[in-house]
């Protein structure tokens, strides 16, 4: 028997348009991006994938990194601490991606950039979403 083959979704690209609709939402419309802008505003997020597995053959489950800059220690925590709220609530069909669970792999980490002090906070969470047929 044959199985179609099951495209996964962009996971970075579904969690940052979710991520800019919910900021701006809670009155927090700060720029979520996948790399790093220049010049670099004093407040944002960047979403990043750092791997993950196929959870079952029509679904993925990506490891994403969230790093929150911001002006201050604090900022940069509270920013955070928004992220993670928010990503905690992700679940449902998010840009006609079904979105099924998210658990949790590195909570909230103080991580100033290394060359230029900049405030930064990050977590990290795998987000199990499923993916498309191409038949």
């Amino acid at each position: 028997m044959n199985r179609p083959a099951i495209l996964m979704p962009d996971a970075v690209a579904v969690v940052t348009r979710y991520l800019r609709s919910a900021l701006a939402a809670v009155g927090e419309p700060v720029p979520v991006v996948s790399r790093i802008p220049s010049p670099r505003p004093s407040r944002f997020v960047q979403v990043s994938r750092l791997g993950g597995l196929r959870q079952t053959v029509v679904s993925d489950r990506p490891r994403l990194d969230f790093h929150t800059w911001g002006e201050t220690e604090a900022d940069a925590h509270d920013l955070c601490a928004l992220v993670r709220a928010l990503v905690g609530v992700i679940p449902g069909v998010r840009g006609g991606v079904t979105v099924y669970r998210v658990h949790e792999v590195g909570g909230p980490q103080w991580l100033p950039d290394p060359k230029t002090g900049h405030a930064r906070y990050a977590h990290a969470a795998e987000i199990h979403m499923r993916g498309k047929s191409l038949a």
